[in-house]
């Protein structure tokens, strides 16, 4: 395992914050599917959550940029930062949608999906906070396991959706609508799983 210098701390300090605010943006779509239609300043700070995150991206690319020494392999930093900003940039991107739209009720499978990704977001989290101490595969198992287990709920969540959609006395127009919310809900929860798979393939390469 690699022996850190004092100053490549500050990256984790970015993979965290970063992973917080994808989170954050996760637990905001929860509260979106529960108050709607009262949803505009949740959509505020979903969008704020994003910009904050992508804050932090430009950070740790420029920081990646000047840096010798790093905690591992730059290109996989780089897939770090970059699939933790994919996560929360696909929420902000739904969250926009529903006013955009014209949404005008909420589906109860969407509600569901909003919990899977906080679930699946909060397991990101806490991978990512693991970095910190250790790159072993045994101590990240755990959470690996469950984003993987979680994209596979989201699946069926979607596919159930779908079905729903397509079994008649929807109107054209809300299928169009709910077809493209439930694919970027599922989008997001799989953004969850390649963040997964980096760390996974960070692990075997350095623990």
């Amino acid at each position: 395992m690699f022996n850190l210098l004092p100053k490549d701390t500050a990256f984790f300090d970015l993979f965290e914050a970063l992973a917080e605010h994808v989170l954050s943006g996760a637990k905001c779509l929860t509260e979106l599917a529960a108050q709607f239609p009262a949803i505009k300043g949740i959509i505020q700070r979903i969008r704020d959550a994003e910009h904050a995150a992508d804050d932090l991206a430009h950070q740790a690319l420029d920081r990646l940029d000047r840096t010798f020494i790093t905690p591992f392999d730059r290109e996989d930093i780089h897939e770090l930062v970059g699939g933790l900003d994919d996560i929360i940039d696909e929420i902000d991107a739904l969250a926009k949608r529903f006013p955009m739209y014209h949404a005008n009720h909420m589906e109860p499978l969407f509600i569901k999906q909003t919990h899977v990704l906080v679930a699946a977001a909060t397991a990101v989290r806490d991978a990512v906070h693991r970095l910190r101490k250790t790159h072993r595969l045994t101590d990240l198992s755990v959470q690996l396991i469950e984003i993987h287990r979680l994209e596979n709920e989201g699946d069926d969540n979607h596919q159930a959706a779908v079905s729903h959609l397509f079994e008649g006395g929807v109107e054209p127009l809300e299928v169009f609508k709910w077809m493209d919310l439930f694919g970027r809900v599922e989008k997001a929860i799989d953004k969850c799983e390649d963040v997964s798979n980096t760390l996974e393939r960070i692990s075997l390469k350095n623990g």
